[in-house]
């Protein structure tokens, strides 16, 4: 363990220092090392017959040479990033025409709502730069990494005579492929990573195929897109999650449900590790621990296969594994330790797993210093050693408490890893899960029957689809039990807290893990007070609404309008009943609106009301959907911007749910007429002012709400021009003043005073984003709201807020201490 600890960290500090400090190290290592080994060789030949020397000094040399070894590697790949022309045309932001051959699969980038838009995904992948000739005509050969963005919609200069390159054909690019392109380069952001500059390719070219895939990488594309036909007719969440278990392939992966497995540590199931690797090989050599024996299992034994042709066909094996399901650092640190304990079986020697562990660590960071640097290499290392050393422990802790031996594996193996990663994870994302272990232990059961079948699914593919898609439909109900433990688990009011980030925060959890593993072994010596601090565990985690509302005041008592809190976007919430509500917009995050409309207790919705069609109102409406009973979507008609009308009727089609439009004068009822709603605007087309909207903002359905004798005014985003036009329909004209106001477009500084005065709101409510970069709400229109009476409420610094209603003419305080006379309760989700 010394010398590969040693390497790792000397490994991780050399890639970016400087030379001579490198050089300096390195020589220092050597020579203190050299002379260790001089003094143990004079000591050992000096000593008496029949006493052996210690190993101390010769352990201390090997941890030396390890560590000047692992700098010698860092600098040398290090000095990549450096050497040739290409990190200076970078830096000059220049224009060349590259040769470069693609090491990775190409993949979308993840859709972005910025504002009231959906960024759409470009192609990315890596690749290192073999040739380039700068705009002077100088060529130069070189080897250089670069991320490669390409496959965009427009640019370019000028026409192509031929067709380009769509995404389509982008991702379809095989690993080792060499192209010929003419791009952009940018240096790379944040510093220190493994690539010298970023390319982004003009969308108006064609780029030249110089060479095609080598032939592994063919037989391993056709692999991967036999497992992807066997699996499109799925359903959604199984089509996108089988791939990713068995080869990787997260490309199908939405990111809700990415979110959704982030939420809950089960990241490492859509990536490629060392349990993928353990269940193809236990089918081939069976149980590891009766390899050498009489009675081994596995494949290998039952087809006549001699011991030592079983360890090669297996090294073979693992090989093709890394090939297909791409060299990750978890597939490699799994591959290693894979092989060299192949080795052990073919050669008879006696094997460890920590030794083959740390010997497979060394290895890699040799070969691949970045690999120090990894946080899913990390990862996979400690969740590694975690099952090697701590889960036996602790299984067998359980076990003497009489819990069943299956479960006492499981559950100790789960908790173990939980406890090493979950550092490492806070310093990355500033979050610790809370549902982290009963979610892995759920899903646990799934995962084997899902790889399995999979990797038959695979195997099968190329030479009878028919049969390859039996496989994938049997593979189907574990990967959706899967999924579905992930999404349940996200969206659970108390999934997770928020941690301090940084190397900080990860060494404070490290510190509370270690309290609580000290507690909790006190624990398990008094079993009713265990089972009394899991259940206020379990209470802490689900937060049933009665309790919630009970301890919290969350959801109030007879709550009628609540705005959620979803960052930089709209979610109204209309309460319709027992259970049932009315939801305006589905805000940006369909995290966010699913767990706000939990929180709430909403499980019908009757009418899912979108005011238009920017990202910011609609990109959350998987999570309205998801495990909800929706009657029918209605949006606006102006169907612009035309990718975000088409996301929602495929999310529609996709949930059988009708969709129609809203016009103004359109009266509706729900909650047994408890909550009546009339749509103001957009006129029908040809009726009335405005008819034709200038933009999606000026197209927002606007609805006068009534609920139990109280009054509510939503606007959507309506720019002046719009809200001038409103307030001249009859319908505004001979509104008497509300009670509560959602004001238009987020509090932004675009209101027309006229309709702020004529609606006279008590209560106004702005649903904006914390520091936003809009600058919302506009202090101009919080000033203006003011000063006609109205107290201003505003997700960004209350948090979501909900409506009760009058108090009966008393002015009722809110969790601030203002008072407006309407009863509002607000909460942190």
């Amino acid at each position: 363990m010394p010398p590969a600890l040693a390497a790792w960290g000397t490994a991780a500090l050399a890639l970016d220092a400087p030379a001579r400090w490198v050089i300096a190290a390195v020589v220092v290592c050597v020579v203190v090392a050299g002379a260790l080994l001089v003094t143990w060789t004079v000591r050992a030949r000096a000593a008496s017959e029949g006493r052996p020397q210690p190993w101390r000094r010769v352990s201390a040399a090997a941890a030396l040479l390890c560590a000047a070894a692992g700098a010698t590697s860092a600098a040398l790949h290090g000095a990549d990033l450096h050497r040739g022309p290409v990190p200076a045309l970078a830096r000059e932001y220049a224009e060349a025409e590259v040769e470069l051959e693609v090491t990775s699969d190409p993949r979308l980038t993840r859709p972005r709502v910025t504002g009231a838009r959906a960024m759409p995904p470009s192609v990315m992948l890596d690749a290192e730069i073999v040739r380039v000739t700068s705009a002077d005509g100088e060529t130069s050969v070189t080897r250089t990494p670069a991320l490669v963005f390409a496959g965009e919609e427009g640019g370019g200069k000028g026409k192509s005579s031929t067709p380009r390159w769509g995404k389509a054909r982008w991702l379809k690019l095989l690993p080792s492929t060499r192209l010929r392109v003419r791009a952009s380069l940018a240096p790379p952001l944040p510093q220190g990573d493994r690539i010298a500059a970023v390319l982004r390719v003009a969308g108006g070219q064609t780029p030249y195929v110089v060479a095609g895939p080598s032939g592994p990488q063919r037989l391993a594309g056709r692999l991967r897109g036999g497992l992807r036909e066997a699996t499109d007719q799925l359903t959604p969440d199984a089509r996108a999650l089988l791939p990713g278990l068995v080869v990787g392939d997260t490309s199908r992966v939405p990111p809700e449900l990415e979110e959704a497995f982030k939420a809950t540590d089960l990241t490492h199931l859509l990536a490629v590790s060392g349990a993928n690797l353990t269940i193809v090989l236990a089918l081939l050599i069976g149980p590891p621990g009766l390899a050498q024996r009489v009675e081994r299992r596995g494949i290998a034994p039952r087809l006549g296969i001699p011991l030592r042709a079983t360890a090669v066909l297996g090294g073979a094996l693992t090989l093709g594994f890394v090939i297909v399901c791409r060299p990750d650092p978890s597939v490699l640190r799994a591959a290693a330790c894979g092989l060299i304990a192949l080795l052990a079986i073919g050669t008879g020697r006696r094997r460890s797993l920590i030794p083959a562990l740390t010997a497979a660590v060394l290895l890699l960071v040799l070969y691949d210093p970045w690999l120090a640097r990894s946080p899913g290499f990390l990862l996979s290392v400690l969740a590694t050693g975690a099952l090697l050393t701590l889960a036996p422990r602790w299984s067998a802790s359980l076990r003497r408490r009489r819990v069943p031996p299956r479960l006492a594996e499981a559950l100790a193996a789960a908790a173990a890893a939980q406890a090493v990663c979950a550092p490492v994870v806070a310093v990355i994302a500033a979050r610790v899960s809370l549902v982290a272990v009963p979610c892995n232990l759920l899903a646990e059961v799934a995962v084997a029957p899902a790889t399995v079948l999979g990797f038959a699914t695979l195997a099968t593919a190329p030479l009878a689809i028919p049969v390859a898609k039996v496989l994938a439909w049997c593979a189907s109900w574990p990967a959706g039990w899967i999924a579905d433990i992930a999404r349940t688990g996200a969206a659970l009011p108390g999934s997770g807290v928020d941690w301090p980030g940084g190397w900080r925060g990860g060494l404070l959890l490290a510190l509370a893990t270690v309290g609580v593993v000290l507690v909790g072994r006190r624990l398990l010596r008094h079993p009713w007070l265990s089972t009394a601090c899991a259940l206020l565990l379990l209470l802490a985690i689900v937060q049933p609404p009665p309790l919630t509302r009970v301890i919290a005041g969350w959801p109030p008592p007879g709550w009628r309008f609540a705005m959620c809190d979803v960052g930089q976007g709209d979610a109204t919430v209309l309460a319709a009943g027992d259970g049932a509500a009315v939801v305006v917009d589905a805000g940006p995050d369909p995290v966010l609106v699913d767990r706000c409309l939990r929180l709430l207790g909403v499980t019908r919705v009757p009418l899912v009301l979108l005011t238009h069609f920017h990202a910011d109102h609609v990109a959350g409406l998987p999570g309205v959907l998801r495990g909800r009973t929706v009657a029918a979507i209605q949006t606006t008609g102006y169907q612009e911007p035309p990718e975000q009308a088409r996301f929602v009727r495929e999310q529609a089609a996709a949930h059988r749910v009708p969709v129609t439009r809203a016009v103004a004068g359109e009266r509706r009822r729900a909650g047994g007429g408890a909550l009546d709603w009339q749509v103001l605007w957009p006129m029908a087309e040809g009726v009335g002012p405005a008819a034709t909207p200038e933009g999606p903002n000026d197209a927002s359905v606007s609805l006068l709400v009534r609920a139990k004798g109280m009054t509510l005014l939503l606007l959507g985003d309506l720019e002046p021009p719009a809200q001038r036009a409103l307030s001249r329909t009859p319908a505004v004209a001979a509104l008497p003043p509300v009670d509560v106001l959602k004001v238009a477009h987020h509090g932004s500084a675009y209101q027309d005073p006229g309709l702020l005065r004529r609606v006279a709101p008590r209560l106004a409510l702005i649903s904006c984003g914390r520091d936003n970069s809009y600058g919302h709400p506009s202090p101009r229109t919080v000033a203006a709201l003011r000063a006609g009476g109205a107290e201003v409420l505003r997700t960004d610094t209350n948090g979501a807020i909900a409506v009760a209603g009058p108090t009966g003419g008393s002015a009722a305080r809110s969790a601030d201490g203002s008072a407006h006379g309407l009863e509002v309760a607000m909460t942190r989700m």
